[in-house]
């Protein structure tokens, strides 16, 4: 039997993080087995539509690289893939009266003050179980009321005794008591079908062999194995996923500012990146390797390794990640995303890669910028890092002279201070600010002061950048910086130091 998986989301906004890993999960079942995935829009809540989600959806499923079989823009054996448009078809209503001439559904006219009347409080949550009023109406009845006109919906009949037995591949065989389950509405007032019965619908004419979604459907999982009974049909494997959390272990919400796919790409964080760390909510490779391509998880996806317990979306751990693979992107890709941030670190208008002019005037070629950006490729974990990293190379910052103390360095304002005199005219000397040669002709002097090279060297980081923290040393600060302006930034230290 060829394995058929679906990803099925409603266009309601940004996928959630939580949807992103089930429609992860679902491509690589189904690449894993070398079967089908399919993508169909579930829309029959059409309170909830939010214009241009549709958009979201397709744009993020290009840029996951989760590429399926059939779908809207995809036609294969089994459309219409929009569930609207499948209601317009008249397939749910179909469905659904067969399941009435079956007995297990009925007719409900029940309105909306009757309703009313039968909800509860129950732990402090108002619930409504209906009473099966409607379920006693004689044929002759319902048709009258059809007749007449009125407003009807279409229930499932679930017994009140027995129970109902399903088998979840993660959380194994699960028992609940039918009175426990209410007769659901299948089809609405307005004609469309409830979410769960097109679900059911639809997964069993689409020929999908495993649904995997997040485990607060668990205790909706009883009535669609009433529904898949009920029509006579084999029902799919069943996959719940465990609940995500952030890192004070509370469910991940829109107010986290990264439980959304778009979220995280926004913050700097690549396609690749996240789908890999996405794969690790909740599943565990054989060994010990985290970082995987996609083809490297389609080889080694078994959903069987699924943990029950819940995942911690670890913010640390997926900035590692993407670290990571910024330090293996080819060169043409990682300054297609880097080279704008780089020069928005540089304000001045009409700077270009090719040239910058700093806020204090310097002048830095395309060069320079060059050894910026290699010089960041190993050093940020996401691209909006970059700007606050390289602030100083267009303008020193207005520093505290107390940063040239530093007790590991065995550096203060007094040596550093005499550092930074008997550089200066060396600086002044050497007209290659190539790195190698800046190296060699301080290593030369430190040599000759008979000195640790911490104790040249900070005072000179320091006078050339005004932080405590950078990417790179003094020799790679003062090969980008350029002569002119590494001198001018040495005498501003002596002055603050004087």
């Amino acid at each position: 039997m060829k394995i058929r998986t679906r990803y099925a989301p409603s266009p309601t906004g940004r996928m959630h993080v939580g949807n992103l890993r089930t429609a992860l999960y679902e491509y690589l079942i189904a690449r894993h087995e070398d079967g089908e995935f399919i993508l169909r829009i579930e829309d029959t809540d059409q309170e909830r539509f939010v214009e241009g989600a549709l958009d979201i959806i397709y744009r993020t499923m290009e840029k996951t690289g989760l590429d399926y079989d059939e779908g809207p823009d995809k036609p294969g054996d089994c459309g219409p893939y929009v569930q609207s448009e499948r209601v317009t078809a008249g397939i749910y209503m179909e469905y659904a009266k067969v399941l009435v001439e079956k007995g297990e559904a009925y007719y409900c006219f029940c309105d909306k003050e009757r309703l009313d009347s039968l909800k509860t409080t129950v732990s402090g949550k108002e619930i409504m179980l209906y009473d099966k009023h409607c379920l006693h109406l004689s044929k002759e009845e319902v048709q009258a009321n059809l007749d007449a006109g009125k407003p009807f919906v279409i229930r499932q009949n679930i017994p009140n005794e027995g129970t109902t037995t399903f088998v979840d591949d993660i959380y194994g065989a699960i028992t609940v008591e039918n009175k426990e389950l209410d007769d659901m509405i299948l089809i609405k007032s307005d004609g469309y079908p409830t979410y769960n019965f097109a679900n059911v619908v639809d997964d069993h004419l689409m020929g999908i062999t495993h649904v995997v979604r997040g485990n607060e459907y668990l205790s909706s999982t009883p009535k669609y194995i009433r529904l898949y009974d009920a029509f006579g049909w084999e029902a799919p494997v069943f996959v719940h996923l465990p609940l995500i959390t952030d890192e004070e272990h509370h469910k991940l919400s829109k107010r986290s500012g990264h439980s959304s796919f778009e979220d995280l790409t926004e913050q700097g964080f690549l396609p690749e990146a996240v789908i890999n760390y996405v794969a690790l909510l909740g599943w565990s490779p054989e060994g010990n390797e985290e970082i995987f391509s996609k083809q490297q998880l389609i080889e080694a996806f078994d959903y069987r390794r699924v943990n029950k317990s819940p995942a911690v979306f670890d913010m640390v751990k997926l900035r590692w990640m993407n670290g990571e693979y910024i330090k293996s992107m080819d060169q043409a890709r990682y300054e297609e995303y880097a080279v704008p941030y780089v020069l928005s670190a540089f304000p001045k208008a009409g700077n270009t890669r090719q040239q910058v002019v700093t806020s204090d005037g310097a002048v830095l070629s395309g060069g320079s910028l060059d050894k910026i950006l290699d010089l960041m490729k190993t050093r940020i974990e996401v691209f909006p890092d970059i700007p606050e990293k390289i602030d100083f190379f267009d303008r020193l910052p207005d520093y505290d002279p107390e940063m040239y103390t530093h007790k590991k360095m065995k550096t203060n304002p007094e040596n550093s201070l005499e550092t930074l005199k008997e550089t200066l005219p060396i600086l002044e000397a050497q007209e290659d600010y190539s790195l190698d040669a800046l190296h060699d002709v301080i290593m030369e002097y430190i040599g000759r002061k008979g000195v640790k090279n911490g104790v040249v060297l900070w005072p000179l980081r320091t006078a050339v950048s005004g932080k405590q923290s950078t990417p790179g040393g003094a020799f790679e600060i003062m090969e980008i910086l350029g002569k002119e302006e590494t001198l001018r930034r040495i005498r501003i230290g002596i002055e603050k130091l004087s």
